[in-house]
């Protein structure tokens, strides 16, 4: 049953649920980096210094583009949260729909964003010459690959495993997700080790590889959310923008949107420096 995963601090020790809560989380956050950093370091072993300098530029920028957007998911999420522990089901739908949409057109926007401005915003990082071929390479495969998921297989893989992680959060599953991220950070290091250290596809091999994984994992999550009979489940024919519902996450996701970017800008001048 589905309903043994989740954790509820409505019933039993509020502490003990707390931590079987948080526990999977921050081990998600765990392998939320090894992303970036698997890249790197297999990228450095086998391509040399300029090919990690192209990959270890893009993880500021690309956190940048897509810190906002994950930071209004979790917004969504405090709103799923409250009107699963109201059971109002109705509102709780109409809230799930309506960040899957609004996952759906960030995905796009930060595609269109990610391809067309790559190279502007590394001269702006101040990336040196040698370095800027394969920089624009990894990073416009990596955004162009979130359109490709989107398109072909159903889910735009950065920001909908946050949305599709954050709604199963939201109503007490923080397992589900953590098993997800795990299996696709293990995908890219195998890919990773297959494609750049074996076959030296270079650094648009690194980049396949993440958004390939990326995008295992968010069809996971929602192959669990469609798939799903209780009250949170996805249905695609339901999804489109509800006006108070989107309210209610912008108003809640803002906050933590503007932080997630502040952070990143901090980082990405440091990097320019």
């Amino acid at each position: 049953m589905e309903t043994k995963q989740k954790t509820t601090l409505t019933q039993g020790s509020v502490a003990r649920g707390m931590l079987l809560f948080a526990l999977p989380i921050f081990i998600s956050n765990l392998f939320q980096q090894l992303y970036n950093a698997a890249d790197s370091l297999i990228v450095g072993n086998f391509l040399g210094g300029e090919a990690l300098a192209a990959v270890g530029s893009s993880g500021s920028l690309i956190f940048l583009l897509t810190g906002f957007v994950n930071g209004v998911s979790l917004g969504a999420g405090v709103v799923v949260a409250r009107y699963f522990g109201a059971k109002d089901w109705d509102r709780m739908r109409r809230t799930i729909h309506t960040t899957v949409a609004l996952g759906l057109v960030a995905g796009v926007g930060l595609t269109v964003i990610g391809v067309i401005l790559t190279p502007q915003i590394l001269r702006w990082m101040g990336t040196p010459d040698e370095v800027m071929p394969q920089s624009v390479i990894y990073l416009r495969l990596y955004f162009a690959g979130l359109l490709f998921s989107m398109y072909f297989i159903g889910s735009i893989a950065v920001v909908m495993y946050n949305v599709g992680a954050s709604i199963l959060q939201s109503v007490g599953d923080s397992k589900s997700p953590m098993r997800y991220l795990i299996a696709a950070s293990l995908i890219n290091i195998v890919l990773d080790l297959i494609l750049v250290g074996w076959l030296r596809m270079g650094v648009a091999a690194a980049a396949f590889a993440t958004i390939a994984s990326q995008t295992v994992s968010a069809v996971l999550a929602f192959a669990k959310l469609t798939r799903s009979q209780e009250a949170w489940a996805v249905h695609w024919s339901e999804v489109k923008f509800d006006g108070p519902s989107l309210k209610a996450v912008i108003v809640q996701g803002l906050p933590s949107g503007i932080q997630n970017s502040v952070i990143s800008i901090a980082n990405v001048i440091v990097q320019s420096n």
